[in-house]
């Protein structure tokens, strides 16, 4: 066969050949969840609490990448920001537990208001499977928030 023969049968063939390969996205991490969270700190600082939020509250904004998101309690465990589920806003979960029994939200309220973040470990609703599965979150206290991103275990 004549390879000049068939140009447009040559063109597509490169083309399809060079075509991106659509690749699965890598799981969130524990350094993405605390590096969403400092970025969250940041923004605090450089454009204050209510823009912040603003943003927060967002689905799929600047603090929203598919399952690892961030979301923010006041010092009192009031939820006053969430991308996936807004319908918390306003809602005090301070000492609502998880499936188990633990107090994680309390746990991450007293050490905020102690100034200190780290991370805790729950059950919580997964919204991409719909089932109960283990999480992790990083906190993290910024001026009179608390600004939390968990990835599933």
């Amino acid at each position: 066969m004549n390879l000049f023969a068939r140009p447009a049968a040559l063109v597509c063939a490169a083309l399809i050949a060079a075509a991106p390969v659509p690749v699965q996205a890598a799981e969130p991490t524990r350094d993405d969840a605390v590096a969403l969270v400092k970025k969250a700190a940041a923004a605090y600082k450089a454009a204050g609490k209510d823009k912040l939020l603003a943003e927060v509250g967002t689905e799929n904004g600047p603090y929203h990448k598919g399952e690892l998101y961030v979301f923010a309690y006041d010092l009192s465990g009031v939820i006053v920001a969430h991308p996936v589920n807004p319908k918390l806003v306003g809602k005090n979960t301070y000492e609502v537990p998880d499936v188990d029994g633990k107090f994680y939200r309390k746990e991450i309220i007293d050490n905020a208001r102690a100034g200190k973040s780290g991370w805790v470990d729950y059950k919580y609703k997964n919204p991409a499977s719909g089932k109960v599965e283990h999480k992790v979150a990083y906190y993290e206290p910024i001026g009179e928030i608390v600004a939390v991103a968990g990835i599933y275990k």
